[in-house]
């Protein structure tokens, strides 16, 4: 009797194409890979001294950037466990728009503690419950660490003091001058309740040229064009804004005429222009001494603008147009003609200014608040004018976080050295297996003040060991607020450790707060996972790409 050959198991199950990775193949060990690999691509951009990326992505543009979010955005991530980091990220980005790489350093170094202990026979399920546990600790010592804190939002010096380690992260050497700005111009929109700050009211406009010094705050809309007509300027003006374009309408139905003579040529011309100059009269007596188009402006109608002393200035974006709608109060129209007044705006001052050789439309309201503040940004190339805009982004992001918590903790690595002492105590109170975990959680903080120190060129080991000593010092004087100790990256008394709480180098408490929730929720999710399912792509055979010899006979 011939034995039956067992077929591979599962088999039938799923149809043809399906890839299946199980636990026994280490699916768990090979996702851990794969976040650690994309970890350690951010990990080198974090802090002032990071280093910058150039990703040139699928339509060939070049960036150049150390923003986590913006390199992993790029990135075509297609690993599904590395995505869960990606994602982590951008819901960080989405949420506070700062510290996006810590989430993903954070993640990634917990991934490879997890290995550490899995390697050595712990249960994934263990592992899991222990980081679980310890994060709920980190959040609860993180309440503890606070030690200054936004007094008043109203306060250009209190906003600066918040926004400069933030900016100083992506443009390390400007952040005074950038806070500064940003400050300013938060200053100018926020509204009597801090909480309802709206960040889409603080725009950028980059010019290239010129210094970043060079840089401005306008209270008000800037556009990198001038009028399109005589008129450059207007004051105390009524604004219409109109989405159509300001010509003669074309009827739906084509139609044939039969002239005759010149005579008829002549009178045919005649009431076309008759009907475009009587809609630009009806405009003009209105009260419209502004107006803003979202399409095209014919050359008769131009002509008739000019000549009723209309200022025009065409504006292409849909968004631009209805940011701009908010700022003077205007109602965007569909249909050519003159608007009812509550559908006007009002504008103080539109000016045409020349900012280093470009000249560039300016809407201003006078008034003490306005809707909207724009920074006019310079610099030398578009990458580093990029790169700034990013930095005033999470700056501006920075100002609507506080609104939540206003509360601040040391930063240079100060806050993690401290959570990595407080969760190891715990981890040592804690019976079972988990305690290994939850030691293995708190080392993995390490990972900040060791990458800070590593991108700055200092001694990484050796700055660490000063930073458990001092940390250590003063958990023996409890009584005592002064666990600010971190990592001096320009290493002015050679020891490469400071006094972060006096440097004035403090995080916001709410961001770190939410980096650590979604770096933990993230190492917990991968770790969970323990088959990976790929289906066949959908789709039959790739087409034929493009022949190289196509010419050669």
């Amino acid at each position: 009797m011939s034995l039956s050959i067992p077929s591979a198991p599962n088999a039938g199950l799923f149809k043809q194409g399906y890839q299946n990775y199980d636990a026994e193949d280490g699916a768990v060990l090979r996702n851990i890979d794969a976040c650690r690999t994309i970890a350690s691509t951010v990990q080198t951009s974090l802090g002032p001294y990071g280093r910058n990326k150039i990703v040139i992505n699928h339509l060939q543009k070049m960036i150049l950037t150390s923003d986590a979010a913006t390199i992993l955005r790029e990135l075509d991530v297609v690993h599904p466990a590395a995505k869960l980091l990606v994602m982590a990220s951008q819901q960080q980005e989405a949420e506070m728009g700062d510290a996006t790489n810590m989430v993903i350093v954070l993640a990634g170094e917990l991934l490879r503690k997890a290995e550490e202990l899995l390697r050595l026979g712990l249960k994934t399920g263990d592992v899991v419950l222990g980081y679980e546990r310890a994060g709920q600790e980190a959040l609860r010592v993180l309440d503890e660490l606070v030690v200054d804190k936004v007094e008043d939002m109203q306060d250009l010096g209190e906003l600066s003091k918040a926004i400069s380690t933030v900016i100083a992260a992506k443009q390390s050497g400007s952040e005074d001058f950038l806070a500064d700005m940003v400050a300013e111009a938060v200053l100018a929109v926020l509204p009597k309740n801090p909480a309802n700050f709206n960040v889409d009211n603080i725009r950028v406009v980059k010019i290239m040229g010129g210094s970043l010094e060079q840089s401005r705050v306008v209270k008000g809309m800037v556009f990198g064009r001038e009028p399109e007509g005589t008129v450059k300027k207007a004051k105390k003006a009524k604004v219409g804004v109109f989405s159509c374009p300001i010509d003669i309408s074309q009827t739906e139905t084509k139609g044939t005429v039969l002239l005759k003579n010149a005579k008829e040529i002549l009178e045919f011309t005649k009431g076309e222009e008759e009907q475009i100059e009587n809609t630009i009269k009806e405009l003009h007596d209105s009260g419209l001494r502004v107006i803003v188009a979202g399409s095209t402006v014919g050359e008769l109608a131009m002509h008739y603008l000019n000549r009723y002393g209309i200022l025009v200035i065409k504006i292409l974006s849909k968004f631009e147009l209805r940011r701009l709608c908010r700022v003077v109060g205007a109602t965007p129209l569909a249909r050519l003609g003159a608007p009812m007044p509550d559908e006007m705006g009002i504008v103080d001052v539109v000016e045409t200014l020349e900012i280093g050789g470009d000249r560039v439309t300016v809407f201003r309201q006078e008034n003490e608040t306005t809707r909207t503040a724009t920074l006019v940004l310079r610099g030398a190339t578009q990458n580093h004018l990029d790169d700034i805009e990013r930095a005033v982004d999470d700056g501006v992001n920075v100002v609507k976080a506080i609104t939540r918590n206003p509360n601040l903790v040391p930063g240079a690595g100060a806050t993690e050295m401290q959570l990595v002492e407080r969760i190891t105590a715990f981890g040592e109170k804690t019976p079972g297996l988990m305690q290994y975990a939850i030691k293995k959680y708190a080392e993995a903080f390490e990972v900040i003040p060791r990458t800070l120190a590593e991108s700055a060129g200092l001694d990484a080991t050796e700055v660490l060991s000063r930073l458990y000593t001092a940390h250590a010092a003063q958990k023996s004087r409890k009584g005592e607020k002064n666990w600010c100790t971190g990592v001096d990256i320009e290493n002015e008394d050679g020891t490469g450790t400071l006094d972060a709480e006096e440097e004035g180098i403090l995080d916001l408490l709410v961001t770190k707060q939410w980096a650590i929730k979604l770096a933990t929720e993230a190492a917990r999710t991968v770790l969970s996972v323990d088959q990976i399912i790929v289906a066949r792509q959908a789709g039959g055979p790739k087409p034929p790409g493009p022949n190289p010899n196509w010419d050669e006979d």
